[in-house]
């Protein structure tokens, strides 16, 4: 009887083993710009990732807990429960255009950015932080603040930056909605292309 029950024990054990490892995930915590504002969700850049890491083998999971009209401290809070509840390997930070839009503290949204970068890399996860420019109605001073917030936070805590989200974008109106802020459907793979850039050296393949 004895003998009967090990050998179960041990075949229980060695399927247990033999399970194959669920995929890394990459978490995306963004505001309305990584949430497909305005469009299908399928269209979104964070959905184009999903697909472009299946053709190119990388076996990652990705999670996007993006929620549009988020500001930075609205991010911070919600983060540590992704963290625990995804345990990411990557974390994409696009946060602050909100913050911005609304004219909120520019030390303030930098020291919510810095807490997340901290709290993303205790849970073990690489950060990608990608950036965002106003559009000059705002002021040259607060704009160039705002803008200098991004690569400080890539020196200070070593991360790889992604300038400007919306490069190559923000710049042919007719690539966004009508409220001049959001891309269209079509420029989505521009905004993609221009993380891929940074996001790629993060990458593992595992097969």
């Amino acid at each position: 009887m004895k003998r009967i029950l090990l050998v179960g024990l041990v075949c229980f054990a060695t399927a247990v083993w033999a399970k194959p490892a669920s995929p890394p995930v990459i978490l995306v915590m963004g505001d309305s710009l990584s949430a497909a504002y305005g469009i299908e969700t399928s269209q979104g850049w964070v959905a184009l990732l999903a697909e472009r890491l299946k053709t190119r083998a990388y076996d990652y999971r990705v999670v996007n807990a993006s929620v549009s009209g988020d500001t930075s401290a609205q991010g911070l809070t919600r983060l540590p429960m992704e963290l625990t509840q995804h345990r990411p390997a990557i974390v994409i930070l696009e946060l602050g255009a909100n913050d911005g839009l609304r004219g909120l503290s520019v030390i303030a949204m930098q020291a919510n950015l810095a807490k997340m970068i901290s709290l993303s890399k205790q849970a073990s996860a690489k950060v990608l932080l990608l950036g965002i420019l106003l559009p000059p109605n705002y002021g040259p001073e607060y704009t160039q603040k705002f803008a200098a917030v991004y690569p400080r936070l890539a020196q200070d805590y070593h991360v790889p930056l992604v300038p400007f989200l919306l490069e190559g974008v923000a710049q042919h109106r007719e690539w966004l909605q009508a409220d001049g802020m959001h891309p269209l459907a079509p420029a989505e793979q521009q905004v993609l292309d221009n993380v891929w850039v940074k996001l790629a050296s993060l990458l593992k393949k595992t097969t």
